[in-house]
């Protein structure tokens, strides 16, 4: 099985930072895609930033400039770093990744973590 373990939400003022971690563990034989998505109470999920396994990144128009997504493949975490918080980033952040089991190769599974708590004050 696999596990998405995240740390690194709280409670900051605006303009602060924060940096989320997320490690994968368990049966994985590769990961391609990982990314962090958040959603505020009645609101959908929403993509905020993501990163492949060569290092290509992508991000919520909402979020650039502000945000920094990077990754570790040998340690299959990856990290988000937020700084110039708002109070419009206040939201569950929930850490995505796409990767292969060890004992199934035939496809690529999606997996999220348990999501952590981000609560911006003005």
């Amino acid at each position: 099985q696999v596990q998405l373990v995240e740390s690194g939400g709280g409670l900051v003022q605006a303009g602060k930072s924060l940096r989320l971690s997320c490690t994968a563990s368990g049966s994985i034989f590769s990961i391609n895609a990982m990314g962090w998505y958040r959603q505020a109470p009645g609101k959908q999920r929403e993509l905020v930033a993501s990163i492949n396994s060569g290092g290509s990144t992508n991000y919520a128009n909402s979020v650039k400039g502000r945000f920094t997504i990077s990754r570790d493949n040998a340690k299959n975490t990856v990290n988000l770093q937020m700084n110039s918080l708002k109070p419009e980033d206040t939201s569950v952040y929930y850490c995505n990744a796409v990767l292969q089991l060890s004992g199934d190769l035939r496809r690529w599974s999606n997996y999220w973590g348990q999501g952590t708590q981000v609560t911006v004050s003005s």
